[in-house]
């Protein structure tokens, strides 16, 4: 007998996948939305896609982020080309996003007519999800983008040249390709998770180098707000995303290095998820 929509969503189950992971990965496989899938749930596969099927669920059955498995994954409206040589771009992520567009609307009234492009930096790329959701949505931006990785890099250039959109991609840790410019705006997601913390079980199809920064997860982003400042405009934000228990520490390395009118966003999830701070002097 032929393998039904129905058997295919109780063998993931069967297989520890939750109802809505083996319906968004059945979903994802034939193309439908969950809708179709519940109203159709006697409806049988074709043998190849009963044969992508078994594929697929062995993979997500062993916790591979179906983003690799399809090659694909959506972040701020973009369909973004991923592999497991980037990190998965996560929905929190957004956050960022959207406190970064709110700060640029305000710097283009303080730096630039509407129609001058304003420069920011988006630290870590990985996929580009980060420069090319600003470069999207931002208005007149010269959007720069580093990652130590050149494959990270590779990948955030083909996701520009797929959508359309300029992207200054430079190879590098951080601020390494940087030197003697500034920015009116720098954005990053950079690694912030322990080394041993036990939650990197659950995320080993990912590259470990973007997941985690030391002892105490905040290595890279003490590293980026120490030297931030030099690649600012005075005026200019520095806006990070960060561990759901880092907000006051990532405040207190911000104002260290000279920042103020230091606040916090929340995630989806209502943890304070990403931290601002404003440069006021060159």
């Amino acid at each position: 007998m032929p393998l039904t929509v129905r058997d295919a969503l109780m063998q993931a189950q069967a297989q520890g996948l939750s109802r809505i992971d083996a319906q968004l990965t059945l979903g994802e496989l034939l193309q439908r939305n969950r809708a179709w899938l519940l109203a159709h749930d006697d409806e049988p596969l074709t043998l190849a896609d009963a044969q992508r099927w078994a594929d697929w669920l062995a993979r997500r059955a062993q916790g591979e982020p179906l983003a690799y498995i399809t090659g694909h994954k959506e972040f701020f409206g973009l369909p973004l080309q991923v592999s497991p040589a980037v990190l998965v771009p996560r929905p929190d992520t957004e956050t960022l996003v959207d406190w970064a567009l709110d700060l640029i609307r305000d710097l283009r009234q303080q730096f630039a007519t509407p129609e001058a492009p304003l420069d920011v930096a988006d630290l870590g790329t990985g996929s580009g999800a980060i420069a090319l959701a600003l470069a999207a949505h931002g208005g007149p931006l010269r959007v720069t983008a580093t990652d130590a990785s050149e494959v990270a890099l590779q990948a955030a250039a083909r996701n520009a040249h797929q959508l359309r959109l300029t992207i200054h991609a430079k190879l590098g840790p951080w601020f390494a390709p940087l030197a003697g410019e500034r920015f009116h705006l720098i954005a990053s997601n950079p690694p912030y998770i322990c080394e041993g913390d036990p939650h990197l079980q659950a995320l080993t199809h990912e590259p470990i180098s973007a997941l985690t920064a030391g002892a105490d997860g905040l290595s890279d982003l003490r590293q980026i707000c120490a030297q931030a400042p030099a690649h600012l405009h005075p005026g200019g934000w520095l806006v990070l995303e960060h561990g759901w228990d880092q907000a006051g520490a990532v405040a207190e390395l911000m104002r260290a290095a000279g920042f103020t009118a230091i606040d916090h966003r929340r995630d989806l999830g209502g943890v304070l998820r990403c931290t601002a701070g404003k440069l006021t002097f060159s």
